[in-house]
């Protein structure tokens, strides 16, 4: 993609004008944070475009120099290394150019549901959750678990986690939807394949400042809480289920002995899902079809497909198939995963924009 040569006279005059600005010692307060945040928006934007001004200077200038049969064959020689490279760092700038998503830089809450398969698809939901916090690590992210629903078999009916980090939704947000397994449960005796699924969710974490929640539109009831198999995890009425009014939302906590705790923890999964909420009805049919990804937890509707008798990952969003399934569980072979999904949606977004 050819960015054109006002476009790029735009950027660097833009990003010039913050610069002056910043280094003026002029901004304060709300003014300064507001610079900050255009100023470091800007910046990659701003290097690969004074990149691709350059490479464009210096092409003209050496296919000035082919008149000259002295400097013909070293300017040649150049010129064609330029003209190789400069597609790249035309791409690269476009990719840079594309409307970000204001949260991608956010840390993320991940939801995980037991569908389709009883307790084969709760030990898978238990795999999944294994799988993203050994990526988490891989990244440098630290994963605490928010709500959680054991089986009695082992794995989870529900878990809820929050991710801290760096750019957690930006790398995350495309795991969204339905996961299906292939494989012999332990329980098989005969060897027969069974396929189960689970249902994946990742939403951005808001700050209260992007959902405010009065007091008013809650429903807030406390009970006993109890584990698997009908145990009781405590003796104290801590387990604390809030319900929104205006939207009907529900959200269970009862994992920590203390009510004060589960609350809280109630609060920021709320939270979370009211700014998905408002995410998605602010983007419309865009949200529409994300929202279509993340589907019921049938297993008709999916989004990859983890084989364990053939060793292999197939995502049908992009049709990449992996041979490594020991290796995408463990976490390191995610990522393989995961760059791909965001190299498509790049692709997907640059073609949009020569339409």
């Amino acid at each position: 993609m050819t960015i054109p040569t006002e476009r790029l006279a735009q950027i660097t005059h833009r990003f010039a004008e913050l610069e002056a600005r910043m280094a003026s010692g002029t901004l304060e307060g709300d003014a300064f944070v507001q610079a900050s945040r255009d100023y470091a928006e800007l910046e990659p934007v701003a290097r690969a475009a004074a990149g691709v001004q350059a490479m464009r200077a210096e092409i003209a200038d050496l296919t000035a120099l082919l008149a000259d049969p002295e400097m013909k064959a070293m300017a040649e020689e150049e010129l064609a290394d330029l003209k190789r490279r400069l597609p790249d760092a035309e791409r690269a700038l476009a990719i840079a150019m594309l409307p970000r998503d204001e949260a991608d830089s956010r840390s993320a809450m991940l939801e995980i549901r037991a569908g389709t398969g009883g307790d084969e698809a709760a030990l898978f939901a238990g795999d999944l959750y294994r799988m993203y916090e050994r990526f988490a690590a891989c990244q440098g992210w630290r994963v605490e678990p928010v709500s959680m629903n054991a089986s009695e078999v082992g794995g989870f009916k529900e878990i809820v986690a929050n991710i801290t980090g760096a750019n957690v939704f930006r790398k995350l947000k495309f795991e969204s939807g339905v996961h299906r397994v292939q494989r012999v449960p332990v329980t098989e005796s005969g060897g027969r394949i069974h396929t189960s699924a689970a249902t994946v969710a990742v939403l951005p974490e808001p700050t209260e400042v992007d959902v405010q929640i009065n007091d008013n539109d809650l429903k807030i009831d406390i009970y006993r809480a109890s584990g698997a198999g009908g145990q009781h995890v405590n003796t104290t009425d801590s387990a604390v289920r809030i319900t929104h009014l205006p939207t009907g939302l529900v959200v269970i906590c009862q994992d920590e002995r203390s009510q004060h705790k589960n609350r809280a923890k109630a609060m920021q999964v709320l939270r979370a899902r009211l700014y998905e909420k408002m995410r998605d009805e602010a983007q419309g049919e865009e949200a529409a079809a994300r929202r279509a990804m993340v589907g019921s937890g049938d297993r008709s509707e999916r989004i990859r497909t983890y084989n364990f008798p053939q060793g292999r990952v197939t995502d049908h969003r992009i049709g990449l198939t992996l041979h490594k399934l020991p290796e995408v569980l463990a976490g390191e072979g995610l990522g393989e995963l995961i760059d791909a999904l965001m190299a498509e949606d790049e692709a997907k977004r640059l073609a949009a924009m020569g339409e």
